[in-house]
């Protein structure tokens, strides 16, 4: 990426950043899309004695189906494995598409496993941080939940994108368009509003 493109985009990803420090909680649950450094820290904080949990969720989205044929939620299940994480201490959440399934069926499936929690530790991409907070006060209220996500400058993201599979212009689309729906979102009621600061709109 051209160097002069940093700066605008900076500004974006630091606005799209929670930076909430993680907190003990009943379960860590990662968020599926392309990113697998969200398998891998959501087993860190498991390992380092977070949540005795992880619950993946994912099926394949708009930015997986043509990628990948296992679900996300599988794929990150067996990251998660392969850095230690016992598959006993795993749930797998194979069917949401969106974000608002995403939470609704992590929902859904600890309850159908009777498993109760009163914290979540939540796990996404580190410019999604801002937008699943927004949408789980809408669809999920009640429960405390606390956003984190992989330790990362945005050159360390996109490089890993890319390895990914994804070009630099793709997940620039992904970041901007992640941001675009903080507004657009918040007026259809899929999230609540968020104060967007002048400068991060120009």
């Amino acid at each position: 990426m051209k160097p002069e493109v940093y700066k605008p985009l900076s500004v974006i990803w630091d606005y799209m950043h929670m930076n909430m420090e993680p907190e003990p909680a009943d379960c860590i649950v990662g968020f599926g899309n392309y990113n697998d450094d969200i398998a891998l820290r959501a087993a860190e904080l498991y390992h380092q004695g977070f949540a005795p949990k992880i619950l993946f969720t994912g099926g394949l989205g708009r930015n997986t189906i043509d990628l990948w044929t296992q679900t996300e939620a599988e794929r990150f299940a067996q990251i998660a494995q392969s850095a230690g994480v016992p598959a006993c201490d795993i749930i797998i959440e194979a069917k949401a598409s969106n974000t608002a399934e995403n939470i609704l069926f992590t929902r859904d499936k600890l309850n159908e496993l009777g498993i109760t929690v009163k914290k979540i530790l939540g796990v996404h991409k580190p410019f999604m941080e801002r937008r699943i907070y927004a949408a789980w006060k809408v669809y999920w209220p009640e429960m405390d939940f606390i956003i984190t996500s992989p330790q990362q400058s945005i050159e360390e993201y996109l490089e890993a994108s890319v390895k990914q599979g994804l070009t630099e212009e793709k997940v620039i689309d992904v970041l901007v368009g992640d941001f675009q729906r903080i507004d657009v979102y918040a007026k259809k009621g899929y999230q609540i509003p968020q104060e967007i600061p002048e400068a991060v709109k120009e």
